[in-house]
């Protein structure tokens, strides 16, 4: 920094900046949008396509909730709302029996949802997901708190994930090997076979049974023996489920009654590709 002859220091002198190149990418940028043909969506008569990870609205698979309540706590606006009581199952065939947790409500006011998606990521069953649809505006604010029977329904506008990318490199899939049952059971045939251990002798001075048999002592540690030498009992073998194919002839006839309903056609679709599924699964059952 340069200093005048009395010893003050004075500011360098800015260079004066060309406005030429500026002005010219400016004016760039609007000849070029200013060439481009310009598409107008007829909304609402043409839907937007969206992608499958917009963040639309937040369905409810109310199947796979066990009421946790994650979602809730972790919920930063504290818009989710969960109620539920238990109920005792009683075993089928015999024991104790089973209580579980039955989902009475479950609401979100997205009047206060800030859409960030937490509940979605704690979910540790998969029960809340990301929809694309947003036609839910209302004219009440009050109606903007959706009870759990709306949030089923936008369960069925969830979209499918996204193919992988060209090039990507697909994660390997980690697999466990069972324990080899045969090979232990032949190694503890194979080993000799071990005497009763020696029974412990009383202490001094402590009370002995009068009358009691010689043997009766050693019989639990024969017990002991007899159970450890026991071979394992193979674990059952895994039911292998059939993949079926959707009926056709159920998927038309409910879809067809949906929309004489006057149910939106993504969700008739929906609801029509699951009653399909089912009839195809029980149709399978009952030929096998």
């Amino acid at each position: 920094m340069a200093v005048d002859e009395r010893g003050v220091r004075k500011a360098p002198e800015a260079e004066p900046k060309s406005t030429g190149l500026g002005l010219m990418k400016g004016l760039g940028v609007t000849l070029k949008h200013a060439l481009r043909p310009s598409i107008t969506q007829q909304y609402p008569q043409e839907k937007p396509d969206l992608p499958p990870r917009t963040r639309g609205v937040i369905a409810l698979k109310e199947a796979n909730c066990t009421v946790c309540y994650k979602c809730s706590r972790e919920c930063p606006d504290w818009c989710i709302y969960i109620d539920a009581h238990k109920e005792t199952h009683e075993p089928a065939s015999g024991g104790k029996g089973r209580s579980m947790k039955v989902l009475d409500r479950f609401a979100i006011d997205y009047a206060l949802c800030m859409y960030c998606g937490i509940c979605v990521e704690v979910c540790p069953f998969d029960a809340l997901f990301w929809s694309p649809e947003f036609e839910y505006a209302e004219y009440d604010i009050v109606e903007l708190t959706h009870e759990k029977e709306k949030l089923e329904e936008w369960t069925y506008t969830v979209l499918p994930p996204p193919f992988i990318e060209d090039g990507a490199e697909v994660p390997a899939e980690v697999t466990t090997e069972a324990p080899d049952t045969a090979g232990l059971a032949a190694a503890y045939a194979a080993a000799p076979s071990a005497g009763p251990a020696p029974v412990a002798a009383p202490p001094a001075g402590a009370p002995v049974a009068v009358g009691a048999p010689a043997g009766a002592a050693a019989a639990p540690a024969e017990a002991a023996a007899a159970g450890s030498a026991a071979p394992p009992v193979p674990a059952p073998a895994p039911v292998e489920h059939a993949d079926v194919a959707l009926d056709q002839e159920t998927f038309e006839r409910v879809l067809a009654e949906l929309l004489e309903q006057g149910i939106d056609r993504r969700v008739a679709e929906g609801r029509a590709r699951r009653a399909a599924m089912l009839a195809a699964r029980t149709k399978a059952e009952g030929g096998s």
